[in-house]
């Protein structure tokens, strides 16, 4: 065999190869937010700061499809948090991975191995198979029902104007660790050729080995959504079950979307449980287009019901986004939070020392994002 003719198998292999794997796409978000939040009463703390994901999530990403032929194919996506006002990663939760064996001695139970500094892949890291059956996920990823507090919220869950039916009454809902990403789970998504009807089964596992005494079901749940999206209307229903030694988390929801052109009405219910307590929550809202910009404004609402007193908190959220581009836009939102009952909700929880009870809290965004 000649050298030319080896040469060209050799270049015909290569494009084989070439046309099988396709291209791996380097994806982001870059969100910087000047943020000011006011909590009222003594002892409640002030702030103004420059932080991130005001309006869209930051991150670093990576994704890759294979075509594997016959109508079948492979993917992978790994996605980062990042906190670009401060240049650190963001590290990932504790999540519902393994907790250990209970050791008798402290009376609790061991680490499994210590939190994760730097970048890490905490918001999705999956590698699927897809065909026109579906496709199965496995690895982290986000749990179905937090689809629906997303989906239906006109601020994506994202900055100051964050639905209450995720924050809760004291800065985090009482759904747990999974109420929006789980670890170690395996995942089934309909196919998209279904007249409208979409929908995904997931399970995930916490991994506590037979050793862990009483928590060691801890961290294993199951997710369901399923929904119809057909012109102007879109509608999901949401649930997921995790166990826990404390009792065991369950979070239901519905929402709905009407596109009447001129705006968007979106809203959505939940119902949540953790042991003896039940929270309860909804959010109205809507978007407007306007010119190349966007106002958006929701009122939401979550009260934790089955104890003594029943805290209750209240968001109104108003913003616009402005787009300079495709994938540049500037934008701000105001939100005002009022507790009654005892709650303590802040509208940013973790950005300084929340209101006294029955307190009252405002947040203020101004930001730039770029994605890419």
């Amino acid at each position: 065999m000649t050298s030319k003719r080896v040469a060209a198998l050799a270049a015909l292999a290569a494009a084989g190869l070439a046309s099988a794997q396709s291209a791996v796409t380097l994806f982001g978000v870059v969100d910087a937010t000047l943020q000011r939040v006011t909590n009222s009463g003594v002892g409640a703390g002030n702030v103004i700061r420059l932080t991130n994901s005001g309006y869209n999530s930051s991150r670093l990403g990576f994704r890759g499809t294979e075509d594997l032929g016959g109508g079948m194919s492979a993917s992978f996506w790994l996605e980062a948090g990042v906190s670009n006002d401060d240049g650190q990663g963001a590290g990932t939760n504790s999540n519902n991975q393994a907790v250990g064996a209970f050791v008798p001695a402290t009376g609790a139970n061991a680490p499994v191995r210590p939190g994760t500094q730097g970048l890490t892949f905490n918001r999705r890291s999956t590698v699927s198979l897809g065909s026109g059956w579906g496709e199965l996920r496995l690895g982290r990823d986000y749990t179905p029902q937090f689809w629906n507090l997303t989906v239906f919220d006109p601020f994506g869950t994202n900055g100051t104007g964050t639905t209450q039916t995720l924050l809760g009454v004291t800065g985090s809902a009482i759904t747990g660790a999974t109420a929006v990403r789980a670890s170690n789970s395996f995942g089934y998504f309909l196919p998209g050729n279904l007249g409208g009807f979409y929908g995904q089964l997931q399970h995930y596992r916490g991994e506590n080995p037979s050793t862990a005494g009483v928590t060691e079901d801890d961290g294993n749940g199951l997710g369901v959504r399923i929904g119809y999206s057909s012109g102007p209307l879109n509608v999901a229903l949401g649930m997921s079950s995790t166990n826990a030694a404390a009792g065991d988390i369950k979070q239901n929801n519905v929402g709905a979307q009407w596109d009447f052109g001129f705006a968007k009405l979106m809203g959505h219910f939940a119902f949540d449980e953790a042991g003896a307590a039940e929270g309860r929550g909804f959010l109205i809202g809507g978007l407007v287009p306007v010119g190349s910009g966007e106002i958006r404004a929701a009122v939401s609402q979550y009260q934790v019901e089955g104890g003594t007193t029943e805290p209750r908190s209240r968001k109104m959220a108003l913003g616009y986004v402005h787009n300079l581009s495709k994938r540049t836009a500037v934008y701000t939102t105001y939100a005002r939070v009022t507790n009654s009952s005892g709650a303590t909700s802040s509208a940013v929880p973790g950005a300084a020392p929340g209101p006294v009870a029955n307190g009252s809290s405002t947040g203020l965004d101004i930001g730039l994002r770029h994605s890419f």
